[in-house]
């Protein structure tokens, strides 16, 4: 008697259109990707969710797009508004390489924020991720966007490994094999899989059951083997340079003018730490210090 036939598994393309549909269900509501977002509230929002979390991001989002909703005006606004404006979202170099892109787009592009890649990509401070989310995700350009989540996704679902391996060229070529084949559903698949990794494949208690594609994943079916080498540190952030440098850009935020140095002392105590990371303020464009020596964010 012949033994039944074995059900193939999916092919990857089908795998993208499961994620698709879950992802019609699942998805959260996030106002920049609603239909009648732009490619600029696209790009706002890529810059700003960088390494921040998007509960902390989407009112800082709000804001900005209502008071500087083209390039133009945000072209138009001073560093000292722009880093005022950035609040507490963390690594507000971010906010000065936003403004010079709204520069950079009001003078080459006539404001508009263009659909190219490599377009993208030069303009200051847009590197490849960032490019291929604002083709992707504000122009409706099907595009393999990778980011962390992403990576981690492939890595178990095609790979059959708990973490990813350091970003490669082959991560594009891997994510677009997944995608589907209407160019729509491409679009789709992109934001699909990242938000798979961002709700369901996260990083340290993933979620299988409730993943859309658990049956077809190479890390379960091998057993959910654990990482490889040791585990990795958690990057703390109290005592570090970045909470001084954020302790002292409060003080600038909430001045009405420039700050004398002592004002600066009581933001934090250790003085050689204060001193270095006020160095590096200056290094970096966020803080500007005057002809009698006080300091104040930039004015332009």
């Amino acid at each position: 008697m012949d033994s039944p036939a074995r059900t193939p598994p999916p092919s990857p393309g089908t795998l993208g259109d499961v994620l698709v549909d879950w992802f019609a269900e699942a998805a959260r509501d996030l106002p920049w990707r609603r239909p009648d977002t732009d490619p600029w509230a696209v790009l706002v929002s890529e810059v700003m969710l960088q390494q921040t979390p998007v509960a902390r991001v989407e009112p800082v989002w709000r804001d900005w797009m209502a008071r500087w909703p083209t390039p133009a005006a945000l072209a138009a606004a001073s560093p000292a508004e722009v880093i005022r404006a950035w609040a507490k979202l963390g690594y507000p170099r971010r906010a000065l390489r936003l403004r010079e892109t709204a520069v950079a787009l009001t003078e080459r592009h006539g404001g508009v924020v263009p659909a190219d890649v490599a377009a993208l990509e030069a303009l200051p401070g847009i590197g490849t991720y960032t490019a291929r989310a604002v083709a992707c995700f504000g122009h409706g350009r099907p595009q393999p966007v990778v980011d962390t989540n992403v990576r981690r996704v492939v890595a178990r679902l095609v790979h059959g490994r708990a973490e990813a391996a350091p970003a490669r060229a082959a991560d594009l070529t891997d994510v677009a094999a997944l995608a589907p084949a209407d160019p729509g559903r491409a679009v789709r698949f992109s934001v699909a899989v990242m938000e798979l990794g961002a709700l369901v494949c996260v990083a340290r208690t993933p979620r299988c059951t409730a993943c859309p594609v658990r049956t077809n994943c190479a890390w379960r079916l091998a057993g959910c083997p654990a990482p490889e080498g040791p585990p990795r540190r958690v990057q703390k952030f109290a005592g570090t340079d970045r909470q001084v440098r954020g302790r002292l850009l409060d003080v600038l935020r909430g001045a009405e003018g420039p700050v004398a140095a002592p004002q600066l002392h009581e933001a934090w105590a250790d003085a050689a730490q204060r001193s270095r990371c006020l160095d590096s303020l200056l290094a970096d464009g966020l803080v500007e210090q005057t002809a009698d020596g006080r300091f104040t964010l930039p004015t332009g």
